[in-house]
C-alpha cells in the first residue's frame, strides 16, 4: 500500500528550513533599518508552521523510499518550496503579482536566473540576500538529487553514476544524508572562498556575498541591473570564471578528492570534455570579436568572451556585455551552448556533457557497424562499459528535450512573441539558463513583460528541465499512479 508519510516528512522539514532560513534576509533588512524586515518575518512564520505540520503528518513512519515516492517527493519539493519563497517577493512589492513572484522563486530555485525584476540597485537589500539564497540552496538541492535521487530513477542515463551509498531504495534517505554533509562542506567553502576573492577584486561585501552564492549555485542572480558588467572589472570577471567552472565540475568527485582519491578530477571524461569545449568556443567568439573590438586588445576580449562562454554553457546567465549585438556567429555559439550544459552531478544546466558524449558514441558505433557487418563494438564510458539501457535513455531523453523546446516555442509564438524570443525563451528555460536572445529577454532585458501564461509555461518548464524532463513528465501516465 502507498505510504505518503515519508514524502510528507521530507518535504515538511525541507519547507521548515526554507522558513527559518526567511529570517536571515529579515535580520539583513531590520540592520537597514528597512520596514521589508516584518514582510521576511511573516513569510518565515507562514512557511515554517506549514512545513511542521506537514512533516508532523509523517513523522514515526519508515524512513524509506520507493522509486514511486522518491518521484512524487522530488516534484513536490520543487513545486512546494517555490510557492512559499515567492511569498516574501509579492509582499515586499519586489513583484506586482503572484505570478511574477512565483516565477521569479521558481527561477531562483532551479538556478535558471531568468528574471522579472527590474531596478535591481534600488531594490532592499533583504529581497536582493533572499534570490540570491534561492538560487544557493536551490544549487545545493540540484547536487544532492543529482548525486542519490535521479542515478536510483535511471533517468536520462544518470544510472552511470550511481554508486554502491545507493544500491537499494532502503539506502537512500540516511546515505544521501550522510553524504549531503560532504556536499554541503565543499559548497560551503567554494562559496566563502569566491565572495572573498570577489571582495579583494573590489566589491563590496554584500555584492561579493551575492555573487559568489549565485556564482557557485550558477544561477546568476545579481545584485545590479547591468549584471556583471555594472562593475567593470576584468579582475572579477576572471574570479567568476573559476568559480563558475568549479561549480560546473562534478561535486563527488570533489568529496572524493577529500577522501584520498584525487585523481577522479583528472580522469573523468565528462570534464575533459567540458573544458576542451570551453576553451574551443571562448577562443572562436573571442575571434568574432576582434573585428567589432579592435581597440580593446586580444587579451581583453579572449578574458569577455570567455567569461560570458563559460557564465551560458554552466548555465550560469551572468553578462558582461550585451553579446546580443556581438553578431549572427557568437549568438548562435551561445544557442548551443545554452543546449549542452555542463556535468552530471553539478549545479550546472542543459543537457548535460554526458549526454553528448554518449549520443555521439552510439553514432560512431553505427557508422563502424555499417562499415564492418560482422565487427564487435564496445561503448565504453571513463572505461565502463555502457548498457543498453542507458544508451536508450540518453537518446530519449535528447528526443524529448528538443521535442519540447519545440512545443514551447510554438506556444510562446501563439502568444504573440517573436520567434527569436520565442526559442531562445523556450531553449533557456529548459536549460535552465536565465537570459535568452533578442532584445525583449536578452542580457539586456528581462522577462517582466511576457504574458502571465507565458510566465506559468516557462516556470513549468524549468521545473521540468531542473528534473531531467522525465521525473517530471512521468506523472502523467495513468500506470506511475496504479502501482
Amino acid at each position: 500500500m502507498f505510504n505518503p508519510g515519508p514524502i510528507f516528512l521530507i518535504i515538511g522539514a525541507l519547507l521548515a528550513t526554507l522558513g527559518v532560513a526567511m529570517m536571515i534576509p529579515a535580520l539583513v533588512d531590520l540592520a537597514q533599518a528597512n520596514n521589508d524586515w516584518v514582510v521576511f518575518a511573516a513569510s518565515s512564520l507562514v512557511t515554517t508552521l506549514v512545513g511542521l505540520g506537514l512533516a508532523q503528518t509523517g513523522r514515526g513512519r519508515p524512513a524509506i523510499l520507493s522509486s514511486r515516492q522518491a518521484v512524487l517527493m522530488t516534484v513536490g519539493a520543487w513545486t512546494v518550496l517555490p510557492a512559499f519563497a515567492a511569498l516574501p517577493l509579492l509582499w515586499s512589492g519586489a513583484t506586482p503579482s503572484y505570478t511574477d513572484a512565483f516565477f521569479e522563486a521558481m527561477s531562483g530555485i532551479t538556478t535558471t536566473g531568468a528574471t522579472v525584476v527590474s531596478g535591481l540597485d534600488d531594490q532592499p537589500p533583504g529581497v536582493l540576500i533572499w534570490r540570491s539564497m534561492l538560487q544557493w540552496l536551490g544549487g545545493l538541492g540540484v547536487v544532492v538529487m543529482a548525486v542519490s535521487i535521479l542515478p536510483m530513477l535511471r533517468v536520462g542515463g544518470m544510472q552511470l553514476f550511481k554508486t554502491e551509498a545507493f544500491d537499494t531504495p532502503d539506502k537512500i534517505l540516511p546515505r544521501a544524508t550522510q553524504i549531503s554533509g560532504s556536499l554541503i562542506g565543499v559548497f560551503s567553502v567554494f562559496t566563502l572562498l569566491c565572495a572573498m576573492a570577489y571582495t579583494a577584486a573590489g566589491m563590496t561585501f554584500f555584492d561579493a556575498v551575492n555573487h559568489a552564492m549565485t556564482t557557485v549555485a550558477t544561477g546568476g542572480y545579481s545584485t545590479r541591473d547591468a549584471s556583471i558588467g555594472y562593475f567593470q572589472s576584468g579582475a572579477v570577471e576572471l574570479i567568476g570564471i573559476v568559480f563558475m567552472i568549479l561549480g560546473s565540475l562534478p561535486f563527488l568527485l570533489y568529496v572524493q578528492a577529500l577522501q584520498g582519491r584525487p585523481m577522479g578530477l583528472l580522469r573523468d571524461s565528462q570534464v575533459h570534455v567540458f573544458l576542451a569545449l570551453l576553451i574551443v568556443f571562448s577562443m572562436i567568439v573571442a575571434l568574432a570579436l576582434d573585428p567589432l573590438t579592435a581597440e580593446r586588445g586580444v587579451i581583453a576580449d579572449l578574458r569577455i568572451a570567455t567569461f560570458n562562454v563559460v557564465s551560458i554553457m554552466t548555465g550560469t546567465g551572468y553578462a558582461s556585455e550585451n553579446y546580443g549585438q556581438w553578431g549572427a556567429m557568437p549568438v548562435m555559439v551561445f544557442l548551443v551552448l545554452t543546449l549542452i550544459g555542463g556535468c552530471a552531478g553539478s549545479t550546472a544546466c542543459g543537457m548535460k556533457i554526458f549526454r553528448v558524449q554518449v549520443a555521439l558514441k552510439t553514432v560512431t558505433q553505427h557508422v563502424r557497424r555499417l562499415a564492418y557487418p560482422h565487427g564487435v563494438f564496445v561503448m565504453r564510458y571513463n572505461g565502463r562499459p555502457i548498457d543498453g539501457t542507458v544508451v536508450s535513455a540518453v537518446m530519449s531523453f535528447i528526443f524529448l528535450y528538443f521535442l519540447l523546446i519545440g512545443l514551447l516555442a510554438v506556444a510562446l509564438m501563439a502568444m504573440d512573441l517573436d520567434p527569436l524570443t520565442a526559442f531562445s525563451g523556450a531553449a533557456t528555460t529548459i536549460a535552465n539558463v536565465g537570459p535568452g536572445l533578442g532584445t525583449v529577454i536578452g542580457p539586456a532585458g528581462n522577462f517582466s513583460t511576457l504574458p502571465d501564461l507565458a510566465k506559468w509555461l516557462m516556470a513549468l518548464a524549468m521545473l521540468i528541465g531542473r528534473l531531467e524532463l522525465f521525473t517530471v513528465l512521468v506523472l502523467i501516465l495513468p500506470r506511475f499512479w496504479q502501482r
